[in-house]
């Protein structure tokens, strides 16, 4: 292949479009070394950003990092591999990371109602989730991503490719995200496991009864800081300073002469510390702003949702999809997507294991195909990290929960079955996203889409192999909806549900966090962002804030002429961060299971606080110190430039 080979993909009609690899050129691509590699990251991704998750409220996409990791082992340890191997590598990788976010977002709310699903449950929901994405995607793959070419540029899977083109000439960033993996894990296996130093240091602020501030001091929430950016992050910030410096001390302040409780709290309110608070009051309100937030996004989403659905149905109509004996235009034939797709429908109709019957079935297909064509052109036109899936799932369970409950269905069967099937529906959700994502980079590149879609499903499977023990593992050693894994999704679709089938809820804090989250939509902030750390602890937010702020930090101190190539070495350091910490884990939750105890207990006195803080304000330091001072190549900067520029 010629070593100046560009994506000319700008101002070229899809179906003029000549890929990276043409479409008459054949290479190695669907090889056995390329899908074992991504199934195990696939899997690595996965337990990762359920972790994330569960502890942050989000996930990052994996996409770019998983095709600079699969780069890295496949040219720089096994000395072999093509592009189209590594694409499809990092395309099994990704998917893990989104049937990840589909898992946590739900699943984790039968477990706040006392169920325990099984590994096996929890894993078949996975796969029939993820699959149903998958192949109600690839319908739709000729009329957003070729036919649709200029008018839905889909950042993540473009800049995916821009990744693979730069690497197959020669870059490399896999040693910074390794890099970044090995100090992630380092620091919190020494915290974690050893207890060299405090995870939660906090400090209850003088003269103001039930307000604190503190810091989760994690490497993984420093890394997210950096990659959403300061304004983002900031915002998160402000929730969590008006939860936990105005709201629960005003809770303090009226309520602490009451000699009796006050629900849904069991206990006085004078008697409550700040997490007492935040348990008992808070989290309702965060919940309201959440819910709120969720429903502002997919309100403004619908122009976008209706027209997507509109435009999609029409071009399907024209007959967009006709087969093509291009090898870069063939995809999973229709018969076998037809053939999965009522497999999939049948088995949640009629197994047991569900117990939503065909209502629940049909349920999931329609809302499953309405949001899937809408969530994989959303995801086009602003990108995966936008995409409204808690919105468009709170629809749904709502939606849901009301079906069941007109037909009679009541208590925990009628919530059980209205959550499996919201959950279904969100996870298929957001691996659509993730497929629509994957096959613009392929297009781009000109890898086989047929292909990229069989590699999809073995990420799915893949990933959902693990979900079920990483989530019950999670669940035992630290309990969702606590301090240490507050699972903000999973407790608010668990609050919805419960709320519509029961009306159970202490409505007035509910309705107190919705017109919040209102409030900060009439403010221009980023509503999502601002009740996200309205409801979770400061702490979270602070250290998220901190990320930020070092962003912030690097756009001030380097030089224009260096800022993109410096960001990207950043960025891909603390997707290495993140994946280093959330692996580490899941390792520690594992040693929690099994009673094993490491720590040192290290003694810092009076100074605990100020030293874990220390040791946070050294890792964002020595962070920032890397990104500011790391070798740039000039040649090969001036090359991705020309890859970039076409």
């Amino acid at each position: 292949m010629s070593e100046n080979r560009k994506l000319n993909y700008l101002n070229v009609a899809g179906r003029d479009y000549v890929p990276y690899v043409p479409a008459d050129k054949v290479i190695p691509e669907f090889t056995a070394t390329a899908i074992i590699l991504g199934a195990i990251l696939a899997i690595v991704f996965g337990m990762a950003n359920a972790y994330l998750g569960l502890k942050a409220g989000l996930t990052v996409s994996a996409t770019i990092p998983a095709a600079v990791i699969s780069m890295g082992i496949l040219k720089g340890i096994l000395k072999r591999g093509t592009i189209l191997e590594n694409t499809i590598a990092q395309t099994i990788a990704s998917s893990g990371e989104a049937t990840a976010a589909g898992i946590i977002f739900t699943i984790p709310a039968l477990f706040l109602w006392g169920y325990t699903p099984s590994n096996l449950t929890i894993g078949t929901m996975a796969i029939l989730g993820g699959t149903l994405g998958v192949v109600l995607m690839i319908p739709l793959r000729r009329l957003l991503i070729v036919d649709e070419h200029h008018s839905l540029p889909y950042p993540e899977g473009t800049a995916c490719a821009e990744v693979l083109v730069v690497g197959d000439q020669g870059g490399s960033g896999a040693k910074t995200v390794f890099g970044g993996i090995v100090a992630g894990a380092v620091y919190k296996f020494l915290m974690g496991a050893m207890g060299a130093w405090e995870e939660n240091p906090e400090w209850v602020i003088p003269g103001l009864k039930g307000g604190a501030i503190g810091f989760d001091v994690l490497p993984a929430l420093l890394g997210v800081g950096f990659i959403i950016g300061p304004r983002a992050s900031f915002t998160m910030l402000a929730g969590g300073i008006l939860s936990w410096c105005v709201l629960m001390p005003l809770i303090s302040y009226f309520g602490s002469g009451l000699p009796t409780p006050v629900y849904p709290a069991t206990v006085p309110i004078g008697e409550m510390d700040h997490w007492d608070l935040w348990s008992k009051y808070i989290r309702y309100i965060g919940a309201g702003g959440v819910a709120v937030g969720g429903i502002i996004s997919l309100i403004k989403s619908l122009p976008t949702i209706i027209g997507s659905f509109r435009f999609a149905m029409s071009g399907l109509s024209k007959g967009s999809g006709e087969v093509s004996t291009l090898r870069t235009q063939r995809d999973m034939s229709m018969l076998i997507i037809l053939i999965i797709a009522a497999v999939i429908v049948f088995y949640i109709a009629l197994s047991p294991q569900f117990n939503v019957g065909f209502v629940g079935g049909i349920l999931v297909l329609i809302f499953g195909f309405f949001f899937t064509t809408v969530s994989s052109r959303i995801v086009g036109l602003i990108g995966s990290s936008s995409n409204p899936v808690s919105g468009m799932t709170i629809g749904t369970m709502i939606i849901v929960s009301l079906i069941f409950k007109a037909m009679g269905w009541a208590g925990s069967e009628a919530m059980v079955a209205a959550l499996t099937t919201g959950a279904l529906v969100c996870i298929s959700i957001a691996m659509a996203g993730d497929t629509s994502q994957d096959l613009k980079t392929a297009f781009l590149v000109g890898a086989t889409p047929k292909a990229q879609q069989w590699g999809l499903i073995i990420g799915v499977l893949a990933s959902s192999l693990v979900m079920g023990g990483t989530l019950v593992m999670l669940n035992s050693s630290y309990g969702f909806g606590t301090k240490e894994l507050a699972a903000p999704q999973a407790t608010l679709m668990s609050l919805v549900v419960e709320g519509v089938i029961n009306g159970s809820l202490p409505w007035g804090l509910v309705g107190v966090g919705a017109f919040v989250a209102i409030m900060a939509e009439c403010l221009g902030l980023s509503v999502l962002a601002f009740a996200v750390g309205m409801y979770l602890p400061i702490h979270t937010g602070a250290a998220i804030a901190m990320g930020g702020l070092l962003q912030l930090l690097f756009t001030k101190m380097v030089k224009k002429s260096e800022e993109t190539p410096r960001m990207e070495e950043g960025i891909l350091l603390a997707s290495g961060l993140i994946a280093g910490d959330s692996l580490m884990g899941i390792i520690l939750a594992l040693f929690v299971y099994k009673g094993i105890d490491l720590s040192l207990h290290v003694a810092w006195g009076g100074f605990l606080n100020a030293a874990s803080f220390g040791m946070f304000a050294l890792l964002g330091l020595g962070m920032l110190y890397y990104i500011l001072n790391t070798k740039i190549d000039s040649a090969q900067e001036e090359k991705e430039e020309k890859v970039i520029g076409g």
